[in-house]
């Protein structure tokens, strides 16, 4: 099962996709906001079509205790407007850390200054779908 994995954020929404086995995430893209949300959903709308997802992973910004702080609550809104738009199902996920990991990852791979800000949410949102593609694997 191919699944996209949506790392959202104010600025740009990383994308990553799953290989059709369901095993391995890697970065697909980064979608600079539009300043629309429909014309955004549109967009992601046309990737799951483009790729033949089958389901949609968005990542959850809870707070380091786990919480749902103001972020986690716009993305839950945001994830809700998904649903009721891309035709496949679409979930939350756990995103703690992941733009962080993702950041040491690419500093590891001396990715430095304006090209690391240019992929870092969409390996933010690989590492995030890898974590749940391995949560699934261990099911």
């Amino acid at each position: 099962m191919r699944v996209l994995g949506l790392d959202l954020g104010t600025k740009r929404v990383g994308v990553a996709l799953s290989d059709p086995t369901g095993t391995i995430a890697s970065p697909y893209e980064v979608l600079a906001r539009s300043g629309s949300r429909a014309v955004d959903h549109r967009r992601i709308a046309e990737l799951v079509e483009e790729v033949g997802a089958e389901r949609v992973v968005v990542g959850l910004p809870r707070s380091l205790s786990g919480a749902i702080g103001p972020a986690a609550r716009a993305a839950l809104e945001e994830i809700d407007a998904l649903g009721d738009t891309l035709g496949v199902p679409v979930e939350a996920y756990d995103e703690r850390l992941t733009t962080v990991s993702a950041e040491r990852a690419l500093r590891e791979a001396d990715v430095r200054g304006k090209n690391r800000r240019a992929v870092v949410d969409k390996v933010a949102a690989a590492v995030m779908l890898q974590a749940w593609l391995d949560g699934r694997a261990r099911a």
